[in-house]
């Protein structure tokens, strides 16, 4: 997936360290979901720190210091579309533009609803979220409490590719921060709380979440070449090719329970399961990719 070589980025929706505050060409809105209890660790994608042997990085529970913060604020605000094409941090800082968007132009159309772009915080370490202590050792994760997304770029070489064999490729990066995403346009709908509900099994409500997160992810594949940024210029991506595809789906398998359990040297239990098999993400998102509709991101009716 390769963006436009040239063109500014707008880093307002992204901050570095949990600098915080509602950003984005969005509208600002409060946080909160009604009175909801939310435990981060059921909305990651996947990683369970405890199979991996992830038990902390030597960070003190303050979080991060202020200087990793503002390195990375630096970073983010001097982020521009051919930077993206390279940079982890970037990609991340374009990718949300490219989902703003998709989702500015597909939401109102296919249900009616204005899309809120959430804010995105980058960070490493520890970082206070509306769902308590946030760590970059579960991976990336969403907070319907402050509807934020909150991302460690090492989680993709640390993690993603050399634990769990995800794709090394920038589109793989990519599906991971529209996942998350998915999970924002889920709060919107009134679907999130669904995953606390029934929170584990094959079929479970958890499960049904996060496939549906998978196949959002999808949708905005489908439509980021043609989807023209504001103002009627040329979309952020000019490109997906069938090697970002392979690259995603491969990144999706990686990230299905059955294999972070053998990842982890841990028998298949389903019964355990929070987020679904391989075969259940990769069917997922391909039917956001090839469908590019809401409506057929309807996980909760389906037979899983």
């Amino acid at each position: 997936m390769t963006f436009r070589q040239s063109g500014r980025l707008d880093t307002s929706g992204v901050s570095g360290g949990g600098r915080g505050g509602r950003g984005g060409r969005g509208v600002a809105i409060g946080g909160g979901v009604g009175g909801i209890v939310v435990v981060v660790i059921a909305l990651v994608l996947g990683v369970d720190p405890a199979q991996l042997g992830l038990t902390g990085r030597g960070f003190d529970e303050q979080g991060q210091n202020s200087s990793s913060a503002e390195q990375f604020q630096t970073h983010i605000d001097q982020c521009d579309l051919q930077q993206a094409n390279s940079d982890t941090i970037c990609r991340i800082v374009a990718t949300t533009e490219s989902l703003e968007d998709v989702w500015t132009a597909e939401l109102p159309a296919q249900v009616g609803m204005n899309w809120v772009q959430p804010h995105t915080n980058i960070f490493t370490g520890r970082i206070n979220t509306g769902c308590g202590a946030g760590s970059s050792d579960v991976g990336p994760f969403y907070c319907p409490a402050d509807q934020e997304v909150y991302i460690d770029p090492a989680f993709f070489d640390d993690v993603l590719v050399r634990r769990l064999g995800g794709s090394p490729e920038g589109a793989a990066q990519m599906y991971v921060v529209a996942h998350e995403f998915g999970h924002h346009l889920q709060t919107m709908l009134g679907d999130i709380r669904r995953s606390q509900q029934d929170p584990r099994g094959p079929s479970s409500g958890a499960v049904r979440v996060e496939l549906q997160a998978d196949c959002y992810a999808g949708l905005w594949a489908h439509y980021a070449t043609s989807t023209p940024a504001p103002g009627g210029q040329q979309p952020l991506l000019e490109s997906l090719t069938e090697q970002d595809v392979d690259a995603i789906i491969q990144t999706a398998e990686a990230i299905g329970d059955d294999h972070i359990q053998k990842s982890g040297g841990a028998p298949v239990d389903p019964g355990s399961w929070t987020h679904g098999s391989s075969e259940m993400r990769r069917q997922w998102f391909v039917t956001g990719y090839q469908q590019g509709s809401v409506s057929a991101c309807d996980t909760f009716s389906a037979q899983l």
